[in-house]
């Protein structure tokens, strides 16, 4: 039976997932495929690397860094969120916290990273054959919220947010050969994503990218298709949706430090039922 994990980021409401891959690492739980989205990317390959507890500081600490996040990296970089300092500064073999790339790299589970081409507006999969040590750009890529931020360039293609091309990768996942898949959302599973705040952004990038505006503009609807696909999968058996039922006051950007360890807390608790959906 092959299994995967998919983690559809969520910006500062990864601190969920965080716990939910977490409690996977202390039950010694192995998936064959691991898809991540936006801030889910990151997620997965601290879980890959075996680095529990990794995922957390980014979230708990680094996020409350004028480095990280905030106005100055707008005025300077034109992004929000500095994703050289996250990905490369914080995450290098030099770094404060460094990825452990050779766990990662070895490790059997197949990666897929999900971003969006910016130009074109189609979905980007890269893989950890687009990975090496100390080049951790697909994740910049994955994570790179329109208008927020500007769109990361690979190879000198510029790339946005993988929720704009995929926003829960499911389906992706079933047709890589997939019998069980374990989905991680970042607000309760029963809540709608509404466009409204989309198209703001979207407004902001048309001019340049307006491919990846029509596709900004659709994301709150093909989230909510994704979801209600995923949940017809999972009367079936073959998926299951872990979810918080709040999100505890934590948004994208919203940094709370209280708020954010009870979300935490919340996803490690609710991982504990993972290893009886992959055993029955």
């Amino acid at each position: 039976m092959k299994t995967g994990i998919v983690d559809v980021g969520g910006g500062l409401r990864g601190i969920y997932a965080a716990g939910v891959l977490d409690h996977c690492l202390t039950d010694g739980i192995h998936f064959d495929l691991g898809i991540g989205v936006s801030a889910g990317s990151a997620n997965i390959a601290s879980y890959a690397a075996g680095q529990k507890g990794r995922n957390i500081h980014f979230y708990m600490d680094y996020s409350f860094r004028k480095q990280y996040m905030g106005i100055g990296n707008l005025l300077t970089k034109k992004s929000f969120v500095d994703m050289d300092y996250v990905y490369g500064t914080l995450s290098n073999s030099d770094g404060e916290n460094p990825l452990d790339y050779p766990a990662l790299r070895d490790n059997p589970m197949e990666l897929l990273v999900v971003a969006t081409d910016a130009l074109t507006g189609e979905t980007k999969y890269f893989t950890k054959a687009d990975l090496q040590q100390d080049n951790y750009d697909i994740f910049k890529a994955s994570s790179s919220i329109p208008f927020v931020c500007h769109p990361y360039l690979i190879q000198g293609i510029p790339y946005y947010d993988g929720a704009l091309g995929d926003p829960v990768p499911v389906e992706k996942a079933l047709q890589m050969g997939c019998d069980r898949v374990v989905l991680i959302l970042t607000k309760p599973e029963h809540v709608l994503r509404t466009p409204k705040k989309d198209k703001r952004l979207a407004a902001g990038i048309r001019k340049k990218y307006p491919l990846a505006a029509e596709k900004l503009c659709l994301r709150a609807q093909h989230y909510n298709e994704g979801v209600a696909l995923a949940q017809k999968y999972a009367e079936q058996g073959r998926v299951l949706i872990i979810s918080p039922d709040d999100t505890c006051g934590v948004d994208t950007l919203k940094r709370d430090k209280e708020a954010l360890q009870r979300l935490y807390d919340k996803g490690y608790h609710d991982g504990a039922v993972i290893k009886d959906f992959l055993q029955s």
